[in-house]
């Protein structure tokens, strides 16, 4: 049925059984008292007046109480008007009551008597007889605290509707109380005329001078504590208005439809109200409806709202559509739009022409539109990878081992198995979908491994769940386990960088060894079968018993540095035996490279956390290391100046004889003996040509000191490199004696776009203040614990206070639909995720 025709119909069928019928009934005549009294019926309510003669003063009253008649017959009212004979002095005859009052009765039970000043229209004849009729049914107060303690009786048992009015007798009153009579029985009626308790229920200021009316769903509440919600009505105080608003009461807050939105009808529509359908999908269902229901309480009385699932209705619109709306006029087209926030959809309702919606006729063309100007925008992007997740935007990555995470099964999930490893990402950032695909590639490799599971967080989807992770960057790679406290992943993200550290997570770190021969076998790289087995070099701390502080520290090490290094721990009887192998004592560690080929033994003199993590990294750092890109921060990170060795491949062994002789020839060096392969790290012609516009010949050794003033000396080409070579050239570079080739800029280093605030822009309320730094959390246990930390390194706790929660729940659309940022429109949504 056309929603036109839905909707006379509803109006006529209420009109028809609700509203007074024109000349169903008249005034009846009683010639006495007596006749009048012994035709009364018992249960039967009439309204009599008593009348010896009529005066002129008297036929305005005549005439409404005449009026009136007809609408109160309609409510089993009987309007009798009683000729009172002249010698008839009763007390409903008497010269103090005739014509100067009415009176109520039910059977020959009196009910209230009425002055006739009182009853001075149809509408207040009408409201004050169906108010007296229903005293008991329609409470009327004065107080809060009365009103408060109805609230109270009726909480998880009926709704409310309350009821201010300026006066009795008006036309609103009289409105309250025909739907009472009607709706009464359903919900629980509660009138006053007390201004000063109108304004103490509205957290505006009211205008006292019009009627309101509230509906207050106490049904629902199931705490005492918990506060009726409350939905006012918005139109004028009438017996239709008041039908509409409770026939929209109570229709479900939220519809689920599962076919064509074109033959959906409600009763929203039926009363002219538009429908709103939130798309989703089956994989966020849960945080869908939430968000349908919050747009569903905001819309309350306005438009209905829908749940339609993508998964069981096929939809000829655009992917990224997350809205749509359909209007009660008929031959209207439902209109599909992508929004950014919730606010937008009650803007949609409230002011249709701010929200421009998609035309299915034009999605084609905007497909193309946006892939020209994502093209475009490749032309001021300073980020390699940026270019190449706009290229490949449209590859299907293959995500199915990998289980994703909501804020409904998130902690639910993380027992399920030993180690469950979570990659927290936003699906519009680039680095996220580029570490995204290293992350599928990782999940193929590991398929299978006992004990792992492979998940994902679209912070982007829920950003409340990331801020109570403290996910402060994205991409963030945690792995969690029963009873510990999470680990960063704080490398490089190709897939071969991320496979290790997660294999490496599985182990203890440090490892345990019982023996001695099960010490120098680990020495040896003998490891076991979880380890992965690649070049890095292997760390063995030695104590004894009179060394437990240095062995604590060393421990309490090893679990930041887990899955980052390969340390192992032996602190049995014959520990100082197995350490003077290397001459050393116990407290000491035991460095191995190459596959023991070469172990050195290091004296422990710092027994405190923080100096023996320090003094790890460094001895792991390769004493002539072979710069890459993702080794280049650790060197950096010492703040020394490069002496490297540029080569455009393997350098000689005569070459690298004599650079690790000068590596090695100064304890503690003052600067960083490092060379770089040109054909395995390219990105090294671009520096060359930075310091000279053309590549220079190779092999080519510089000096660069990016710490003090950047300049750049290079060593003489027809001099060949070695150790007293390059030690004399040293010293005149000290004695400032040599020319620089080149200075670096002294200018920042910075992008040519600004950086994007990702916070702001998911949830304002989530991005820290100027000034104040984002507050840690303690740590999360897979059984639900908080967690926090830095990237890089195991998160410790902290005593600062637990980051702010992400908002309130459901104000950003998810679904199949870009995560709707409620202020700031940079993000957009990658379809596919």
């Amino acid at each position: 049925m056309p929603a036109q025709k839905d909707r006379w119909v509803s109006s006529l069928v209420f009109l028809l059984f609700s509203i007074p019928l024109c000349g169903s009934a008249s005034l009846q005549q009683e010639p006495s008292p007596q006749h009048y009294f012994s035709g009364l019926e018992a249960g039967k309510a009439s309204l009599a007046f008593f009348s010896p003669s009529v005066s002129p003063g008297a036929q305005p009253f005549l005439e409404h109480i005449e009026s009136s008649a007809e609408a109160l017959q309609d409510y089993g009212v009987s309007v009798v008007k009683v000729n009172c004979p002249k010698e008839d002095v009763s007390r409903y005859c008497g010269k103090e009551n005739a014509l100067r009052k009415a009176f109520l009765f039910r059977g020959h039970r009196l009910i209230r008597e009425f002055p006739t000043d009182a009853l001075f229209d149809g509408n207040s004849i009408v409201a004050n007889v169906l108010f007296a009729l229903l005293f008991n049914e329609v409470k009327y107060v004065e107080t809060l605290a009365d009103l408060e303690n109805i609230e109270n009786v009726l909480k998880g048992k009926s709704n409310m509707v309350f009821a201010y009015v300026p006066a009795t007798g008006t036309a609103e009153h009289r409105a309250v109380m025909e739907a009472a009579f009607v709706y009464g029985t359903i919900h629980q009626f509660v009138l006053t005329t007390e201004a000063a308790l109108l304004k103490a229920t509205s957290p505006d200021d009211p205008d006292v001078s019009s009627a309101w009316l509230l509906f207050c769903h106490c049904q629902q509440v199931t705490e005492p504590a918990q506060a009726c919600r409350k939905t006012a009505l918005a139109q004028p105080l009438t017996l239709l208005n008041i039908h509409r608003h409770l026939k929209l009461m109570g229709a479900p807050l939220v519809t689920e439809v599962a076919e064509d939105p074109e033959k959906i009808s409600t009763v929203h529509l039926q009363l002219g109200l538009p429908l709103v359908f939130i798309l989703s999908q089956k994989e966020t269902y849960e945080a869908d409806r939430r968000t349908a229901e919050f747009v569903a309480w905001q819309l309350l009385g306005k438009a209905g709202v829908a749940l339609l699932s993508r998964d069981l209705v096929e939809l000829n619109v655009l992917q990224r559509s997350n809205v749509a709306l359909k209007t009660p006029d008929e031959g209207m087209p439902i209109q599909y739009l992508v929004l950014e926030d919730t606010d937008e959809v009650i803007t949609l309702v409230e002011d249709k022409n701010k929200v421009k919606p998609i035309q299915e006729d034009e999605q084609e063309g905007e497909e193309e539109d946006e892939d020209q100007q994502e093209n475009n925008n490749q032309d001021i992007q300073d980020d390699q990878v940026v270019e190449a997740v706009s290229r490949d935007k449209k590859r299907e990555l293959p995500l199915e081992q990998i289980l994703v995470l909501t804020e409904e099964n998130f902690h639910s999930s993380l027992p399920e198995a030993a180690r469950t490893v979570v990659l927290f990402y936003a699906s519009w950032e680039a680095v996220s979908l580029a570490v995204l695909r290293s992350y599928s590639e990782v999940a193929a490799h590991l398929q299978g491994t006992p004990g792992l599971l492979l998940s994902r967080v679209n912070c982007w989807d829920w950003p409340g769940l990331c801020s109570q992770e403290n996910v402060t960057q994205f991409p963030t790679l945690r792995v969690y386990q029963q009873g510990q406290q999470p680990v960063t992943y704080g490398g490089m993200w190709g897939a071969e960088e991320l496979s290790s550290f997660i294999l490496l997570s599985q182990v203890p770190c440090p490892l345990k060894l019982a023996t001695m021969a099960e010490a120098e076998g680990y020495l040896r790289g003998e490891f076991p079968a979880e380890l992965p087995s690649h070049h890095h070099p292997s760390l063995l701390g030695v104590f004894s018993s009179a060394t437990s502080k240095a062995r604590e520290a060393f421990e309490e090490a090893g679990n930041i540095l887990s899955g980052h290094v390969r340390m192992g721990m032996y602190f049995e009887d014959d520990a100082l035996a197995l350490s003077q192998k290397y001459s050393v004592s116990p407290p000491a560690l035991l460095l191995a490279r190459s596959g023991g080929r070469s172990v050195e033994g290091i004296a422990l003199s710092k027994h405190n956390v923080q100096d023996m993590l320090q003094m790890i990294r460094y001895e792991l750092l390769d004493i002539f290391p072979e710069i890459t890109v993702p080794n280049l921060p650790q060197y950096l990170q010492l703040g020394k100046p490069f002496l490297i060795l540029f080569s455009a491949g393997d350098i000689s062994q005569v070459e690298s004889e004599e650079m690790l002789k000068l590596a090695k020839g100064r304890p503690q060096q003052t600067f960083v003996v490092c060379w770089l392969n040109l054909k395995k790290t390219p990105v090294g012609y671009g520096i060359l040509r930075t310091h000279f516009s053309t590549t220079p010949p190779l092999p080519l050794l510089l000096w660069v000191n990016l710490h003090a003033g950047g300049q750049v000396f290079k060593f003489p080409s027809k001099q060949p490199i070695t150790e007293v070579n390059i030690l004399l050239w040293l010293e005149k570079l000290q004695a400032g004696l040599e020319i620089p080739s080149s200075t670096l800029s002294e200018e920042d280093w910075t992008p040519p776009l600004p950086a994007y605030d990702f916070l702001q822009m998911m949830e304002p309320e989530l991005s820290p203040q100027p000034g104040h730094s984002p507050a840690q959390q303690p740590p999360r246990s897979p059984g639900g614990a908080p967690a926090g930390g830095d990237s890089g390194t195991r998160e410790e706790p902290s005593q600062e206070g637990t980051a702010a929660e992400g908002g309130v729940p459901g104000r950003g659309l998810r679904g199949t639909a870009p995560r709707m940022a409620a202020r700031d429109k940079h993000g957009r949504r990658h379809g596919e995720l």
